[in-house]
């Protein structure tokens, strides 16, 4: 599955306009969780060079740890969504088509709603405890409430990337022929690949990667 992102680009509707002005948002929260990733790597090989060779290890290295948690989980969730890329339980919703495939979408995008609203008021009553009661790391002691903000606001993100794709299918729902702007839809290997050759590099990488394979 992919998320059809590339058509109606220049579409202007309310559906259009939130899509394409959250795309550089979900792209920027992804590079940073990336770069969460990379940092972390980075941090385990000096932990694991100054511990073995200097006998000095990183203060804090596990608190550390800890607390990067949630910006590689969370940050790309969005992301993620908006490519269609979470685990999703094709053989049955593959087969279908029309009206029923839009419903099934719209039910199963609203329930994820449902779930995400739920974790955003509980994420945020999480971070208002941490941020008044002072809590921090057991060992370095450092402020874990940076930390449970980016949950509540990568959910945020995500919830808006999910009304974006239900308000999408149930417009396909009305009119199956509809303009598929933000919505899900069905692609095979090659297309999907494709489609994310054109969501990181643009219509030039796409054409330059066709010339590649031939």
């Amino acid at each position: 599955m992919s998320s059809d992102t590339a058509k109606g680009t220049g579409n202007n509707t309310p559906i259009g306009r939130i899509h394409r002005f959250l795309i550089p948002i979900e792209d920027v929260f992804n590079l940073i969780a990336a770069a969460a990733i990379f940092g972390l790597m980075v941090l385990g090989v000096l932990q694991i060079t100054l511990r073995s060779i200097f006998n000095k290890p990183i203060v804090g290295y596990i608190d550390l740890v800890e607390l990067s948690m949630a910006t590689m989980a969370f940050l790309g969730a969005a992301y993620c969504q908006r490519l269609a890329s979470h685990i999703r339980m094709e053989i049955l919703i593959g087969r279908l088509r029309g009206r029923f495939l839009w419903f099934v979408e719209a039910a199963g995008l609203l329930a994820a709603m449902f779930i995400i609203s739920v974790l955003i008021w509980y994420g945020w009553d999480h971070f208002m405890r941490a941020y008044e009661l002072g809590d921090s790391t057991i060992d370095a002691e450092y402020p874990v409430w940076p930390s449970k903000l980016l949950v509540p606001v990568a959910f945020a993100l995500w919830f808006l990337r999910l009304a974006i794709q239900f308000f999408g299918a149930v417009r396909l729902f009305i009119n199956p022929e509809g303009d598929r702007t933000g919505a899900i839809t069905t692609t095979d290997v090659v297309e999907q690949a494709r489609n994310e050759i054109r969501e990181t590099f643009g219509e030039e990488g796409l054409a330059e990667g066709d010339r590649n394979t031939t």
